[in-house]
């Protein structure tokens, strides 16, 4: 039986995933876990994997598509099933098809973008049909599919034929790739893709810029370079990403509806360095897993220890729906992480369950995904909490805004050396602001301040949950 490839849903405010590619052909073997597409939602682009073994089938949804989350965009077929032959009789044949002969959704868009006619191009007459050209008909003996069903390979077949006998050729390639050939000046022809279908891919046309040794020029809008040059005094219109249009619209939805109130504490790390200077010491020669490619940072101490603060505090690990105040089980700490893109929030799953080592590991491979823009949606689902640093850019303190639709996010600042009494004399110590922002309708100032506390505590004296 056909198990269905569906859009899924990242986050709760999700309504729609854009595809990016598909990383597999109809028609393609393909094993269960392994990348099927990428797609792009408010929160990262992300690889969907295969739900089950077998040969894809039923693309129903094509590059740069805006599709609703849940609706079937592909099948894959168990061993030995076939394409069913005929659709329901209660669905007519679209325009372009003769009665009896029916095409997929995907070589319908397909045939569309490229205009062709797909009764006239690929010749494939209906069972009653006998007024088609001996021309025609000879076209279509050498490319008629089996059956009644016109598959998207079937219309590929088809532009190929006409590349083929043409002065110019036909290239398969996405908006981005041929944006990028034409700022690069190379010539789709000339390049070999990797998309279905042999479709040329952005990352095809940047692959043989490198190896031509030149460095790619800029991406630039088509928009942005229809406008004349910026001067002095103009104003000039960024093009934007979807990740950054929609994190800017729950960003602003957040803010407006949500009752904010933050919390200030400054506290000591001295200890929190030493800590990790002893960690590393002891760590050095076992060569972890976790360590490669990355040292331990400040942000793994943190997340171990929010979350030891949220089990003993489980308020803060919570959401408000309209029922009222939800207290999650699970705690699944998301670290904010800058991309080109936007803002993405890859999540530690199970963070008080996890040594200091495996925080450390996942949060390195979390990392390396979002800069590459390989996650997966079980990397940034069901987030409970939200940490963000900003101390590497030398930020002193900051703001966070609550990522929806969690109760709390905390903000880290840089550790900076400040005069403060120690002993009741002055002494120069390390010193770190933590700012805890609250939704104040599952919140409130009292146990706000108590879970911030809690954190301020285990910073100071981090000893017991280094391991």
């Amino acid at each position: 039986m056909a198990t269905d490839v569906i859009l899924p849903a990242l986050g709760m405010a999700q309504d729609t995933g854009k595809i990016v590619q598909w990383l597999k052909a109809e028609g393609e073997q393909v094993v269960k876990g392994e990348p099927l597409l990428e797609i792009e939602t408010d929160k990262a682009t992300v690889e969907v994997e295969a739900p089950a073994n077998g040969v894809l089938a039923r693309i129903t949804a094509a590059e740069g598509d805006d599709i609703p989350v849940g609706q079937v965009i592909a099948a894959i077929l168990a061993p030995g099933e076939t394409h069913p032959d005929v659709m329901p009789q209660d669905q007519q044949a679209p325009s372009g098809q003769q009665p009896g002969r029916v095409a997929t959704p995907l070589a319908l868009r397909i045939a569309a973008e490229r205009h062709l006619n797909l009764h006239d191009a690929l010749a494939i007459p209906s069972d009653n049909a006998t007024d088609v050209s001996s021309s025609a008909q000879s076209l279509g003996k050498e490319r008629q599919p089996p059956g009644k069903r016109i598959q998207k390979a079937d219309v590929l077949m088809h532009l190929q034929h006409q590349d083929n006998n043409s002065a110019t050729r036909l290239v398969l390639a996405s908006p981005k790739a041929r944006r990028l050939a034409a700022e690069q000046g190379k010539k789709l022809a000339s390049i070999k893709g990797s998309g279905p279908g042999g479709a040329v891919l952005a990352a095809d046309v940047l692959a043989v810029v490198a190896r031509a040794g030149a460095s790619p020029a800029p991406m630039v809008d088509k928009e942005a370079e229809a406008k004349p040059a910026v001067i002095a005094g103009e104003a000039q219109e960024l093009p934007l990403s979807s990740i950054w249009r929609i994190m800017a619209q729950r960003t602003t939805q957040s803010w407006t509806t949500i009752p904010h109130f933050s919390l200030v504490r400054e506290v000591n790390a001295s200890r929190l360095i030493s800590w990790r200077k002893t960690w590393e010491r002891l760590h050095a020669d076992r060569h972890n897993a976790a360590m490669q490619g990355g040292k331990l940072t400040y942000t793994d101490l943190l997340v171990k220890i929010v979350a030891e603060a949220l089990r003993l505090h489980p308020r803060l690990n919570a959401c408000w729906n309209e029922s009222g105040i939800v207290l999650q089980q699970a705690i699944h700490i998301g670290l904010a992480v800058a991309v080109e893109a936007g803002l993405v929030v890859p999540v530690i799953r199970q963070a008080n369950k996890l040594s200091l080592s495996e925080i450390a590991q996942q949060r390195t491979e979390l990392v390396a995904k979002a800069q590459t823009g390989k996650l997966r949606p079980q990397d940034i689902s069901d987030g409970t909490f939200t940490i963000s640093n900003l101390g590497m850019y030398h930020v002193d303190a900051f703001n966070a805004i609550i990522n929806q639709p969690q109760a709390a996010i905390l903000a880290i600042g840089r550790i900076a050396e400040r005069v403060v009494p120690l002993d009741g004399q002055p002494a120069i110590q390390p010193m770190m602001v933590l700012t805890l922002s609250c939704d104040h309708r599952v919140v409130d100032g009292a146990r706000g301040a108590q879970f911030l506390d809690t954190i301020a505590t285990l910073v100071e004296e981090p000893s017991g949950l280094v391991g």
